[in-house]
């Protein structure tokens, strides 16, 4: 959430728009609650590991709802300890199913003087995502299962929401709403709605006086003009696209106003 939003506002300011902030439930805190040394809930659990403490549950409170946790046999899982030489000859299998069940370890992990636990291996998975993320610009392919019992022209309402909640798809449209979701170069601009004022150009040499001209003529307010691009909000693309579409319409209708002109003109002259 905190690579997605805080890229969002980082984008505002850099193309200087006028914008207040927009609040985010940022997830940092949540983060560090579970891995933050050292009181994060991993550092606890793997110095738990030798000490026996009494079994109980706990709920973290997610920005996207409240998990709830069971520390059933949670120690002992948590150790979960393999000997990184026998996890190295099964990784080196030449059967497929085996080696596959074995990945190779960490680099951290093949140190015989440090414990290396599940909880342990799931942060460095985790750090290893976060540094991919931040090394990207993300796209959303968001999958969503609409029932449990995995058949076709069954929609579970609840379970979809849930999904689409804890997955934080709801947050990120709020944000999205909230803000200038649709923005586009001036030049990519201009030259798709530049037909709803064809001489704007000769008038306005400049690419970002072209755009407030266009966005004027639509009768468009809040918008916002960077040095860059041209920021809108919710469903003003959708309105410029109509006021596109008829301008489009029009000139249909001329065209063919002047071909079936041409067209019975020629027919009269033979008759």
């Amino acid at each position: 959430m905190q690579h997605v939003f805080k890229m969002e506002q980082e984008e505002y300011t850099k193309e200087e728009i006028d914008w207040s902030y927009i609040e985010f439930v940022d997830n940092q805190d949540v983060l560090d609650l579970i891995e933050k040394k050292p009181g994060g809930v991993i550092a606890l659990l793997d110095e738990a590991c030798k000490p026996k403490l009494s079994r109980t549950d706990f709920t973290i409170n997610h920005y996207a709802g409240d998990v709830t946790y069971q520390t059933d046999l949670f120690l002992d899982k948590n150790k979960d300890y393999v000997v990184p030489e026998h996890a190295a000859l099964l990784c080196a299998s030449k059967c497929s199913f085996v080696s596959g069940l074995f990945p190779p370890l960490h680099e951290e992990s093949t140190k015989s003087t440090k414990f290396s636990s599940i909880a342990t291996q799931f942060k460095q998975q985790l750090q290893s995502l976060l540094e991919t993320l931040s090394a990207t610009e993300p796209h959303y392919i968001h999958c969503v299962k609409p029932n449990n019992l995995l058949k076709p022209g069954i929609f579970e309402n609840n379970d979809v929401l849930q999904q689409l909640r804890y997955g934080g798809v709801m947050e990120a449209i709020r944000i999205s709403c909230a803000g200038y979701p649709t923005r586009k170069n001036f030049d990519e601009f201009v030259q798709r709605f530049s037909i709803m004022e064809p001489k704007v150009l000769k008038s306005c040499p400049h690419e970002m006086t072209a755009c407030k001209r266009l966005l004027d003529k639509a009768n468009l307010k809040d918008y916002q003009i960077g040095k860059t691009k041209v920021f809108l909000r919710a469903g003003q693309m959708a309105e410029l696209d109509a006021c596109r579409a008829e301008v489009l319409g029009r000139s249909a209708i001329v065209i063919k106003k002047k071909a079936r002109t041409y067209i019975c003109e020629k027919q009269y002259k033979l008759l």
